[in-house]
């Protein structure tokens, strides 16, 4: 079954067995873990341990009989001093570990093979924590009883003998392999204590254990003599799954895997799987059929919408019942469900403890990397949780970020995603500079090329219902003639009167504008204002009204779409000029150069008439005109193949069938024979270019075209061939001197871009028939 969770037995532990021994005067108490033993046993026998040991920190006749570092060595007395601290910080760190292990019995279960990995880490830790407990009080208990019996002798001010044999002696090598080893190492003396995880592996300050840990947890310094040199753990490849995808046929288990989201956002999550679960199951039936020859193997997936944990979480949440955006939940629900029904193994989460588990984070504030491989082959995400990510793995952020895959609404370009590149360019923002393969981010319409479309499922109409509705009614769409407007809080509508007095003069004009208790909406009073309706109550709605009306705002959201698949005709108004990051504060700051042309341009562009009528929303007479001749048109019904929950599954199925961005070779998919070069005129964007042709633009292509051989195909004669600057146009050909450039940074491979001095080399591929994101040959 594709979802992995277990029930709150398989959480349930004791202890296993306990030894108590003497060790000079002193006892020191064994116990071993076992799957199923108490965790609140164990933070209570460390807390314990730990108010022990800082009740030794200073022995008392330490202060009264022997004035301070008197007879040692500055290294002696601050190991001497410190040791106590070093091995409390080690015992913090693991308790916090189990702390948040047992927290975890009140939040989403992680699956039974992570805890395990966890409970192994904490074995593993806990012989060495024992045997430093017992040499620590060993030693107290002999720098007591000698402080006891022997008389007080002053030293010899000149008397600085090393202690031989009470601790190993290390050099920070120097071995080419590892220049920055030095580095690392003067790093954590200075700063070893201001991050627990590094207590947690094991440092205490000294050379030897920071030498240890550069090793064999970051890799930073060659292995000890002596010991296996291998991979760090969270290198280490995790076991195969030989697993197949299946395709489900019920989607009950996936509501266990919501069980854990809580609040408005988890219950319109969860409420949308289900209202659509027909539509998906049939779609999975269709799919089946049509990839009997390619089953795919099994998944192990994250979902982590980090707009939903913590504080902004909170905030989000709560704009849900309030008329705040819709659409990042639209796609989370939509995704959720197209990852299970293809068979894949979930975990679902927006708690950032319980990503710290489930990713085995190290206790502390993430300055060292993951305790074990990566349990997840896939892991969606937001820029919200790619930042909570980087804030938990460490060294390992990096090593994984390849199946990383970032739910982005509203894209980004390669010229903002490389730092290095935005910074000298002029390309930087808040969100950009992640340094991922532009592909990772996949957005919510097919408006940014080097981006994967996504996308959600536009509601549909069950046939069940219409059949049942055609009983009592002449025709299931039978339309009022009724106008809806688009926007749900009454900021939206503001400036927006005239226009809306004009639509009045034809239609019956109606909103579902949010009401806060005690106010009402200050709306036109020629407007009938439901309020905030429920989504079910909301479709039912736009089933019989004539028009759905957009006021320039939210932009590029599902509900227009979700109009269209109900019969309804989208009117929305035209931008002039175009809106961007540099005249819009909505776009400001928004990794992303695009001309926004209207509220909808996918509606504008991939839809068109009759569906979708685009106005000047100043022009009285174009407004007018324009409604009625609305009016005299009739429209059926109509989804895009690609926002229907069939086209979904099969985008989605490709995307994780073919897309590999942990190779270090080029893309073989889609395949050469989709290629089409196109040479484009100046001042043009591969986007344009492409588009003009009927065609989109491929990035994963541009790979072919970054060759002299190609200029030649082309009929390009070049005096030079530029490789050395840095350029998001490149492979490009300037008529001035007949300069050709080739891109050296494959990450800048970009169909966006242009300037007025070149032409740009255009990957181009034909696309199916109503499915944008795929070529005719890649299925």
């Amino acid at each position: 079954m594709p979802a992995a969770g277990i029930g709150p037995t398989d959480m349930t532990v004791g202890v296993d067995s306990i030894h108590i021994m003497p060790t000079s005067g002193l006892w020191i108490m064994r116990f071993t873990l076992r799957p199923r033993s108490g965790c609140l046993v164990l933070c209570l026998s460390v807390s314990l341990l730990t108010l022990l040991l800082q009740s030794l920190w200073v022995p008392p006749e330490m202060t009264r009989e022997e004035p301070a570092g008197a007879g040692r060595s500055p290294e002696e007395q601050g190991h001497h001093g410190n040791s106590v601290r070093r091995l409390a910080l080690r015992l913090e760190a693991l308790s916090s570990q189990v702390q948040r292990l047992a927290r975890e019995r009140d939040t989403p279960q992680p699956a039974k093979e992570e805890l395990t990995n966890l409970l192994q880490s904490l074995r593993q830790d806990q012989e060495g924590l024992v045997r430093s407990v017992e040499r620590e009080l060993q030693r107290m208990a002999q720098k007591l009883e000698s402080l006891g019996h022997q008389p007080h002798t002053p030293r010899p001010q000149d008397d600085h003998r090393p202690q031989t044999g009470l601790r190993e002696v290390c050099e920070v090598p120097k071995d080419p392999v590892y220049p920055h080893c030095a580095e690392k190492v003067e790093f954590l003396q200075a700063h070893w204590d201001s991050d627990l995880c590094y207590a947690f592996y094991g440092v205490d300050g000294t050379t030897c254990s920071i030498l240890t840990y550069l090793s064999e947890r970051e890799d930073f310094c060659p292995p000890h003599p002596g010991r296996n040199h291998s991979a760090p753990p969270w290198h280490q490849q995790p076991r195969t799954h030989k697993e197949k995808a299946e395709v489900q046929t019920t989607l009950r288990p996936l509501y266990e895997v919501f069980g854990g989201i809580q609040g408005p956002a988890g219950r319109f999550i969860r409420s949308r799987v289900e209202r659509l679960s027909t539509c998906w199951i049939k779609a999975g039936h269709r799919i089946r059929e049509n990839t009997t020859k390619t089953t795919s193997q099994q998944k192990r997936v994250l979902l982590y919408p980090g707009v939903l944990s913590g504080g902004v979480g909170q905030r989000f949440g709560a704009m849900v019942d309030q008329g705040g955006p819709l659409g990042e939940l639209v796609q989370w629900a939509d995704l959720s469900a197209s990852l299970f029904i293809l068979g894949h193994n979930l975990t679902f989460t927006t708690s950032q403890n319980h990503l710290h588990s489930v990713i085995g984070a190290a206790p502390g504030k993430g300055s060292c990397p993951i305790q074990m491989p990566l349990p997840f082959d896939l892991i969606y995400t937001d820029y919200h949780g790619l930042a909570h990510l980087q804030g938990a793995m460490g060294l390992a952020f990096q090593h994984y970020q390849c199946r990383f895959r970032i739910l982005d609404s509203f894209g980004t370009e390669p010229a903002f995603n490389l730092g290095t590149y935005a910074r000298s360019h002029g390309y930087n923002t808040l969100w950009g500079s992640w340094r991922l393969q532009p592909l990772q981010y996949m957005t919510m319409f097919p408006h940014t090329p080097d981006n994967s479309f996504l996308g959600f499922v536009s509601e549909e109409v069950m046939v069940e219902q219409e059949e049942r509705e055609e009983e009592v009614e002449p025709g299931p769409y039978r339309k009022d003639n009724t106008a809806v407007v688009y926007g749900k809080q009454d900021y939206m509508w503001q400036g927006k009167e005239r226009y809306l007095e004009l639509i009045s003069q034809e239609l019956e004009t109606h909103g579902t504008v949010y009401q806060p208790p005690g106010h009402s909406a200050q709306l036109p009073s020629n407007i009938i204002n439901h309020g905030l309706l429920t989504q079910d109550q909301f479709l039912q709605l736009l089933r019989r009204t004539k028009v759905f009306v957009g006021l320039g705002f939210p932009y590029e959201g599902p509900a227009p779409l979700e109009a269209i698949a109900l019969g309804c005709v989208f009117l929305q108004p035209r931008f002039q000029p175009p809106r961007s990051s540099e005249n819009s504060d909505f776009y400001k700051g928004k990794p992303t150069t695009r001309q926004v042309s209207s509220q909808h341009p996918y509606a504008e562009e991939f839809i068109g008439k009759p569906y979708v009528w685009t106005v000047d929303m100043t022009n009285t007479t174009d407004v007018q005109e324009t409604v009625r001749a609305i009016l005299r048109t009739e429209v059926k019904p109509f989804t895009p193949r690609e926002f229907t929950s069939e086209g979904m599954l099969e985008r989605v199925h490709a995307y994780i069938t073919h897309q590999d961005f942990c190779s270090v070779s080029f893309p073989t998919w889609p395949p050469e024979s989709a290629l089409r070069i196109h040479l484009g005129p100046l001042g043009q964007s591969c986007v344009s270019v492409c588009r003009r042709a009927s065609l989109v633009c491929e990035p994963a292509l541009f790979h072919h075209l970054n060759d002299p051989a190609a200029f030649t195909r082309l009929g390009l004669s070049c005096s030079s061939m530029d490789q050395e600057v840095d350029n998001h146009l490149f492979p490009a050909y300037s008529p001035w001197g007949r300069r050709c450039g080739l891109q050296r940074e494959r990450l800048l491979f970009s169909c966006a871009g242009s300037d007025p001095v070149h032409r740009r080399l255009c990957p181009c591929r034909a696309h199916r028939a109503g499915q944008v994101a795929l070529c005719p040959d890649c299925l």
